[in-house]
């Protein structure tokens, strides 16, 4: 617990402006939406309170870390984000809302991670992050957190839709030694509690989420091969097709909910 309240009194001294210019309060986010409900209203109070307060939440130095990089030249071509992209686009402030999105060059889904990557290098003559990196977590924490308050919104018509269909079908696949599917826990155990954990729906509307069990934020990637290796399955690699399916279909699962990133969750 000691990191945790270091992160907490971190946040404290050093969150910005960011966390706080054009950002929805806790009253004017959507936790149910018809019968889907944020993995929030799981949460004890005290969870709940870290959240909503962006000087205790941990996770905000993240917030200000992205802040820092989405400005900072780096790479062969003298560049930063901001370079081509206005802080206040509409790209930027819809970016949590609708990722992962249609790649058409590529032929298949994309996830924010990759195309954060795929400008770093395409754009910007820079080195990739790795994908649990401090930077590429900083910098999609940050990038979502223009979205918060704002509701899930990934596009599943088109092109997209065989790649929706194939993350429905891993969703409802039973894998590893104890033959579960994700629907087993979030859609038929969803508020039940497995041995000390109780189980939510599986939401990710709060990615990149800073878990108190892990001391740190997370990305959806993080936590899909968390679950796995919880049924004895083997994980998949990050970024890879299987998991960035996933991603869309568990983001379309929490349509109209609101962003919530950087949520707080056990």
């Amino acid at each position: 617990m000691k990191n945790h309240f270091q992160g907490i009194l971190m946040g404290a001294v050093v969150v910005g402006l960011s966390g706080f210019a054009g950002i929805a309060s806790s009253a004017e986010m959507t936790y149910k939406a018809g019968d889907r409900s944020s993995g929030y209203t799981y949460a004890t109070k005290e969870t709940q309170g870290i959240q909503d307060d962006d000087i205790a939440n941990p996770a905000y130095v993240y917030v200000d870390d992205g802040e820092a990089l989405w400005s900072k030249v780096d790479g062969k071509a003298g560049k930063s984000c901001a370079s081509c992209h206005a802080v206040d686009s509409a790209m930027l402030s819809d970016v949590g809302t609708r990722y992962p999105v249609y790649n058409a060059k590529l032929g298949k889904m994309q996830s924010l991670e990759q195309k954060i990557n795929q400008e770093r290098e395409e754009k910007m003559g820079a080195k990739p992050y790795k994908w649990e990196s401090g930077s590429m977590l900083s910098m999609t924490i940050y990038m979502r957190n223009q979205s918060k308050g704002k509701p899930m919104n990934v596009s599943i018509d088109g092109p997209v839709i065989p790649f929706f269909e194939a993350g429905k079908k891993f969703y409802d696949q039973k894998r590893g030694q104890l033959d579960m599917s994700c629907a087993n826990c979030h859609v038929d155990n969803a508020g039940n509690r497995i041995r000390a954990n109780l189980l939510t729906e599986g939401q990710s509307n709060g990615f990149p989420t800073y878990r108190l069990k892990w001391q740190k934020p997370g990305s959806i990637h993080r936590r899909f091969r968390g679950c796995n290796k919880q049924v004895r399955a083997k994980p998949y690699a990050y970024g890879s097709d299987e998991y960035v399916n996933l991603e869309l279909y568990v983001a379309w699962k929490g349509r109209g909910l609101s962003v919530e990133t950087p949520a707080i969750r056990n």
